[in-house]
């Protein structure tokens, strides 16, 4: 199960996703991060970027930071 490191930036102009090292990536969201909206957001992203199920991806640690941990549970995922 790949595990990646994710730094959020929120209320950016446009979502984006950029990896900057091994299992490290900067994803901008247009999202606020107000009751969780930041977080779905980044789910949505990684859904799109990695084209696994939401179900899949589960935030372990960063619930309220900009920086994430987060389980892809595929293991056809390359990071």
């Amino acid at each position: 199960m790949p595990r990646i490191q994710v730094t959020a930036k929120p209320n950016a102009k446009q979502n984006h996703i950029e990896k900057i090292g091994a299992g490290h990536y900067r994803i901008s969201i247009k999202a606020a991060p107000d009751e969780g909206k930041a977080n779905q957001a980044i789910i949505e992203i990684l859904h799109d970027f990695f084209n696994i199920p939401k179900s899949k991806i589960k935030l372990i640690r960063g619930h309220k930071s900009r920086v994430k941990v987060i389980d892809l549970d595929d293991e056809d995922v390359r990071v």
